[in-house]
């Protein structure tokens, strides 16, 4: 996997990435383009007709949003293709768990730790609020707030926000795709300084079920790895 998951901050790679010769970065192109166009088509609804979706109710959505999981497919830069789980449980917490790849991501506590079992260190942790992703996991989420959302459009299918952190606009932009009648959050796009882009699709949030806090614990999940 090309740069880090989410956050674009590490230099894990995918098992499953491959070196071509020649075309390569054509066939990566390519490949992306095929692998997003797939699972944004299994992901959205189709819809006879709709309308942009306000910010305030935008921002009242994601505020409602207590606790829950979804499968979710992640497409990185260059091409390449991860599965998995994930779980929220807001304000402040997050889990991705990676199908076929020793690789976990927790959001908790303020951090966001980085677990891959490929590596001899236990995890790579950074505060939550110098990655996008806090704009999801924020309390008290207002997309209105003066500097906040840089591009709000409805694009035929669904709502596109693209949104920054205010006071940080240099950690990057997340570009979120709501559907709408009933709003529900489908995918986001991370966009790190340098331009990268990781996006996450999701099949469709399962707001029904109660999570434990233990999911979303650096220093369990730390101790477990450790054998404490």
């Amino acid at each position: 996997m090309s740069g880090g998951p989410l956050v674009e901050m590490t230099n894990l790679r995918s098992p499953r990435e491959s070196v071509y010769v020649g075309g390569r970065d054509t066939y990566i192109r390519q490949m992306r383009i095929l692998a997003l166009s797939l699972a944004t088509a299994l992901s959205l609804p189709t819809m006879a007709a709709a309308d942009i979706v306000p910010l305030p109710d935008l921002s009242a959505y994601l505020n409602g949003i207590e606790s829950a999981q979804s499968t979710f497919t992640q497409i990185n830069a260059d091409g390449t293709v991860a599965t998995g789980q994930f779980y929220i449980q807001r304000p402040g917490r997050a889990r991705f768990e990676y199908d076929d790849e020793n690789l976990l991501v927790i959001a908790g506590g303020g951090q966001l730790a980085i677990f891959d079992g490929r590596s001899n260190t236990t995890a790579e942790q950074y505060p939550l609020s110098q990655t996008p992703l806090s704009i999801i996991l924020g309390e008290g989420v207002d997309l209105s707030r003066s500097e906040m959302v840089v591009g709000h459009e409805f694009d035929g299918t669904a709502t596109r926000v693209v949104a920054q952190d205010p006071d940080r606009p240099e950690i990057g932009t997340l570009t979120m795709v709501f559907t709408g009648d009933p709003v529900e959050l489908r995918q986001w796009v991370v966009t790190d300084q340098a331009g990268t882009e990781t996006t996450i699709v999701l099949g469709g949030l399962d707001e029904d079920e109660r999570l434990s806090q233990i999911l979303f614990s650096i220093p369990i999940e730390i101790n477990r790895r450790s054998g404490e």
